[in-house]
C-alpha cells in the first residue's frame, strides 16, 4: 500500500509500465495506491516511459533481474538522453540488449552474475538499477561510491525485507533478497518544495512553511544551500518514518549572499540546481556552482538554458565550463524564456518572475505536469500570480 504518492506524469508512466509487465497496480483514492507483487511477464508492446529518466533506468534494472524481454521507448526528450551508464553495468552482469546508447532499447536477456560497480560519476539511478537487477540472482552485488548519491532505493529495499550492508563507501546486497509488501507513506517531495521555499527566500514580505518534507541527508542539499546563503530558515518537527528523515521547513524573506558550491555537493541537490540559480539571482554577490556537467544531459541542457534565461532577465549569469556563475542583486525580468520543454526550467523561471521588476514568461508550461502537476495551484495558494497568456 502506498500513501501520499505524487501523481505526476513520470509516476503514472512508471505505473503503466509495471502493469504492462503483469503487475497489479491500482489506485483507490488521491495519492493512495496498491501494488500486488508477483511474477513479471514479457510485454507484447513497447514500454513507453514518457519523460521519466528515473523510471526507465530503474525499470531496466528491475526487468533485467526478472529475466523478461522488453523494449523501452520514451518521448522525444527522453529518447535523446544517454542510457549507456545504466546499460553498461547491466551488461557486465550478463544482461543483453538490442539497440544503441539511447532509446528505443530492447532488453533481450536478464542478468546472470554479480558485479562490483564503481558509481562514478555519482548516480542514484545507476546504483538503484544495479541493486534491483541483483535481487534476481544469488551472486555478489556491490556498488562503490566515492561520492555518495541518493540512498532512497537502499532504504526502501531494506524496509521491504532485503538485506543490505554498507561498509564505508560500499553498499552491497546480502543473502536475503526476497521482498515482502508493506505500507509506504511517502514524505513531501523536496524537489517540489524547493520552488515554494526558493520563492519565499527572494520575494519581499514572504514566509512559507512546508510540512512533512523529506530531509534525507543525501537529498536536502537545497535546504543546506539556502542556509549557507544566509536565508532566514528554520527546521522543526524532525523525525524518522519508514527509514527516512522528514520534518517541516520554514523560510522567511531576508538578505541573501552569494556562495560557492563544489561538485561533491551536487548529487544532493542536482534537480534543484535551476531553482538554486534563481535564488542566487536574488542574492548579493557572486554564486558559483561547480560540477554541473550532469545538467547538460537532463531533459535539456539545463546549464546552458539557466544561464541563457537568467541573462535574458537582466541577471549577470553565464556558464564557465561545467560551472554556473550568477552575480545577483537585481532581477529586471521582462523576457520570454526558452525552456526546450523542460519542466524544471519552466518552473524556475516562473519563480524568478515573482521577484522580477517585470513579468517573466516561459514559452511552454504544459510539461510541468511531468513532475509537479499541481505547481500552479500550489504556488497560487501561497500568493503567487502565475497566469496563462494568449
Amino acid at each position: 500500500m502506498i500513501a501520499g504518492l505524487l501523481e505526476s506524469e513520470d509516476v503514472l508512466a512508471t505505473a503503466a509500465a509495471l502493469r504492462a509487465f503483469g503487475v497489479r497496480v491500482e489506485q483507490f483514492g488521491p495519492g493512495r495506491w496498491r501494488v500486488l507483487g508477483g511474477d513479471w511477464t514479457s510485454p507484447n508492446e513497447p514500454i513507453d516511459c514518457g519523460n521519466s529518466g528515473t523510471g526507465v533506468r530503474l525499470l531496466l534494472g528491475a526487468a533485467a533481474g526478472r529475466g523478461v524481454r522488453a523494449t523501452f521507448t520514451g518521448d522525444a526528450s527522453l529518447s535523446k538522453r544517454p542510457m549507456r551508464r545504466v546499460k553498461a553495468p547491466l551488461e557486465a552482469m550478463g544482461a543483453t540488449f538490442e539497440g544503441g546508447d539511447t532509446l528505443p532499447l530492447t532488453l533481450t536477456g536478464g542478468v546472470t552474475h554479480g558485479i562490483r560497480h564503481l558509481n562514478v560519476p555519482a548516480s542514484a539511478q545507476v546504483k538503484s538499477a544495479v541493486l534491483l537487477a541483483g535481487l534476481g540472482i544469488d551472486q555478489p552485488v556491490e556498488v562503490a561510491e566515492p561520492v555518495p548519491s541518493r540512498d532512497h532505493s537502499e532504504i526502501m529495499l531494506g524496509e521491504f525485507g532485503a538485506e543490505l550492508e554498507r561498509d564505508g563507501d560500499v553498499v552491497r546486497l546480502g543473502a536475503r533478497r526476497g521482498l515482502t509488501g508493506r505500507l509506504v507513506e511517502i514524505a513531501g517531495d523536496p524537489s517540489s518544495a524547493a520552488f515554494a521555499l526558493g520563492a519565499a527566500a527572494i520575494v519581499p514580505g514572504s514566509e512559507v512553511m512546508v510540512t512533512d518534507v523529506l530531509l534525507n541527508p543525501h537529498r536536502s542539499g537545497f535546504v543546506m544551500a539556502l542556509q549557507r546563503m544566509g536565508a532566514d530558515l528554520a527546521m522543526s518537527n524532525i523525525r524518522g518514518r519508514g527509514g527516512e528523515t522528514i520534518g517541516d521547513v520554514r523560510v522567511r524573506f531576508g538578505p541573501l549572499f552569494g556562495a560557492e558550491f563544489t561538485a561533491e555537493e551536487i548529487p544532493s541537490m542536482v534537480d534543484e540546481i535551476p531553482i538554486l540559480a534563481v535564488v542566487a539571482a536574488g542574492a548579493r554577490g557572486e554564486t558559483r556552482i561547480e560540477g554541473l556537467d550532469e545538467l547538460r544531459h537532463k531533459e535539456s541542457d539545463r546549464l546552458a538554458l539557466m544561464a541563457e534565461g537568467l541573462a535574458a532577465c537582466g541577471v549577470d549569469a553565464f556558464a564557465d565550463g561545467d560551472a554556473l556563475v550568477v552575480r545577483g542583486g537585481s532581477i529586471r525580468g521582462g523576457a520570454s524564456v526558452r525552456t526546450e520543454g523542460d519542466h524544471r526550467i519552466a518552473m524556475s523561471h516562473l519563480v524568478l518572475g515573482l521577484a522580477a521588476e517585470q513579468p517573466v514568461t516561459v514559452d511552454a508550461a504544459e510539461m510541468i505536469a511531468t513532475s509537479f502537476p499541481t505547481f500552479r495551484e500550489a504556488m497560487r495558494g501561497i500568493g503567487a500570480r502565475i497566469e496563462e497568456v494568449a
